[in-house]
């Protein structure tokens, strides 16, 4: 709460009269937040409201026991039904990208709950190895220096906002598994039932971070750090030369 309260000062992520949708998979990030979210409501010295949003993509999912959960700790939970599975049927070929199209049509029916239920705000559970991951991924496939802002303006003009995107992952696992929390696994990846090339450039990219962590050791906090200093005069874009 120490690391998620300065984040959010740092930032301004959740304000004053907020009512913000929380992305609720159901996996040990967003469970995390959802909690984290409850205590901060406690805490902080001004009113927000937030609902947990479950998307399910039609695979005959049973999310009972989240809406119950959240029902047990006091949290407005809403399951949006769609025909994803379906869709990605006709869309998504052998041996094809498809963890793209699933989150792409997710993020998309996040914002349309949202907006349908006056949110203002959008919160992703993203944390700091996954905006690490991001970068090293955009960095060595795409070319690009890319990560994950903890803030941003989507289109339709909904503010997303990364709460725990300071915080490690281990940190995440460790809070669902000191409080026995009944988390959603690899076995809710639509992945599972499709034939096709299971992605491997996250994997690759966790393991080898991994390796760089033993050898230095204060590898995160530096890359943290540097996403905060960032020199863009000293690359190649000669348009923020500093002549």
């Amino acid at each position: 709460m120490s690391k998620l309260g300065k984040t959010n000062a740092e930032f301004e992520l959740i304000e004053e009269g907020d009512k913000i949708l929380v992305g609720l998979s159901g996996g040990k990030d967003s469970l995390t937040m959802i909690h984290a979210m409850k205590e901060q409501q406690r805490r902080a010295p001004f009113a927000f409201e937030f609902i947990a949003v479950t998307i399910s993509y039609g695979m005959g999912e049973d999310y009972a026991s989240l809406t119950q959960h959240c029902q047990k700790y006091g949290i407005q939970h809403v399951v949006k039904d769609t025909q994803t599975y379906e869709l990605a049927k006709e869309k998504i070929r052998k041996n094809s990208s498809f963890c793209s199209f699933f989150s792409r049509m997710r993020r998309g029916y996040l914002y349309s709950v949202a907006q349908e239920y006056g949110c203002n705000k959008v919160a992703l559970g993203h944390h700091l190895d996954d905006a690490a991951e991001s970068f090293f991924m955009n960095f060595i496939y795409n070319g690009q220096l890319r990560s994950l802002a903890p803030k941003y303006k989507a289109d339709n003009g909904l503010i997303v906002i990364r709460p725990l995107i300071q915080m490690r992952e281990r940190q995440l696992r460790a809070f669902v598994e000191d409080n026995d929390l009944d988390a959603i696994g690899d076995e809710a990846c639509p992945a599972m039932r499709f034939d096709v090339k299971m992605p491997h450039a996250r994997a690759s990219t966790k393991e080898m971070l991994a390796k760089m962590e033993e050898e230095f050791p204060s590898l995160f906090k530096s890359l943290n750090a540097s996403f905060k200093n960032i020199s863009q005069e000293s690359f190649f874009d000669k348009e923020k030369f500093s002549l």
